[in-house]
């Protein structure tokens, strides 16, 4: 039984390479959609930092090695940052409107999906960011001469982009199948990539609140 019910929250997830634009386009869609944004690798990275936290060492190392972080943790950080946004909005208005959650990078492989929409709730589709290899290394290394990202570095956006490619097109491939996928080209300026997506969503008629 799924924690949420999809007549009550609608989760789009936000996929494409490491580089895609994916956190700059999720700022546009919270600003005019009126999204809920969580991103896995934000909500794991202040995990890592949180005084106390049991996954705090195991998380770090993950991360490090480029490796996946095991899903129940970050299913669970999902879930509960999900719970807290309905119970703040719930108290602070009294209207009913359904929660939109936006959440970017994840999942990152196909059992991470099954899991997340058996126990959290089915998504809604996924937004999938199609962007060419050499455009997302240029941006992350322009984004790693000031982000103090320990993965912004040539050797590791090479890993990152590998393990994408690996783990992460099953995922699009089985929500396409099942005709859940937005597919934008991520190249040219942000507000041209920001066109095609809003013209995506009116496809699933999704429209700005």
């Amino acid at each position: 039984m799924s924690r949420f019910s999809p007549s009550e929250v609608t989760v789009v997830f936000v996929l494409g390479g490491p580089g895609s634009g994916k956190g700059t386009q999720s700022t546009n869609l919270v600003r005019d959609y009126g999204f809920i944004h969580l991103s896995a690798g934000d909500l794991l990275r202040a995990e890592q930092n949180r005084e106390g936290s049991e996954y705090g060492d195991l998380i770090r190392t993950y991360i490090r090695e480029g490796k996946i972080v095991p899903m129940e943790i970050t299913v669970a950080l999902l879930s509960n940052s999900m719970a807290d946004a309905i119970s703040t909005a719930s108290s602070s208005s009294s209207s009913a409107a359904k929660a939109r959650f936006l959440v970017d990078g994840f999942p990152r492989k196909l059992d991470q999906a099954v899991f997340f929409e058996k126990t959290v709730c089915p998504s809604e589709f996924t937004l999938f960011l199609t962007c060419p290899e050499e455009v997302m290394e240029k941006r992350l290394l322009k984004r790693g001469e000031t982000s103090g990202r320990d993965d912004d570095n040539a050797e590791s956006i090479r890993k990152r982009f590998r393990t994408f490619v690996e783990t992460s097109m099953p995922v699009v491939d089985a929500f396409r199948e099942q005709d859940k996928v937005v597919s934008v080209e991520a190249t040219g300026s942000v507000d041209e990539v920001y066109e095609r997506i809003r013209e995506g969503l009116k496809t699933k008629g999704l429209h700005p609140l």
